[in-house]
């Protein structure tokens, strides 16, 4: 099941790509279920904030906080200092986590928090990521506020 929705995220990163954006997607699933997906839309909408994450959290729509606790939130890249934020304030208990080698996120602040997080090292993640920034190095460099 884990691979099924690892893969789902890796299909809103690539569509994300497709898009002429930064391919990085993300799901959240509740009781085997997706509740949301999306992927980082920066590009598309001119937006500061639709990170993969905070699309998803936007397409699923107003959750309860108890509905929250019980998701876990796949990410094809290691969340940045906002979209964990996010994961906190939702009370999101796991996350799975595509790659951290292009980039890692604030994964120890997470865990300090007591949020379970596991990283694959996926290969279609980090191929395409690694592809992305020797192709796009500005426009990634802009996403992560370098």
């Amino acid at each position: 099941m884990k691979a099924e929705f690892l893969n789902a995220s890796i299909a809103e990163a690539r569509l994300g790509l497709q898009e002429g954006g930064i391919p990085i997607g993300s799901v959240i699933v509740h009781q085997g279920k997706i509740i949301g997906r999306g992927h980082n839309r920066r590009v598309q909408k001119g937006s500061t904030v639709l990170h993969g994450e905070m699309d998803a959290f936007e397409n699923a729509g107003r959750q309860t906080a108890k509905v929250y606790r019980k998701c876990t939130l796949f990410t094809t890249l290691s969340p940045c200092p906002m979209c964990s934020g996010a994961i906190l304030l939702y009370g999101i208990p796991k996350i799975i986590v595509g790659e951290n080698q292009t980039f890692l996120g604030e994964e120890e602040l997470l865990r300090s928090r007591g949020v379970d997080v596991e990283v694959l090292q996926n290969k279609d993640c980090l191929e395409m990521m690694r592809q992305f920034i020797q192709e796009k190095p500005e426009l990634w460099n802009e996403d992560i506020g370098v």
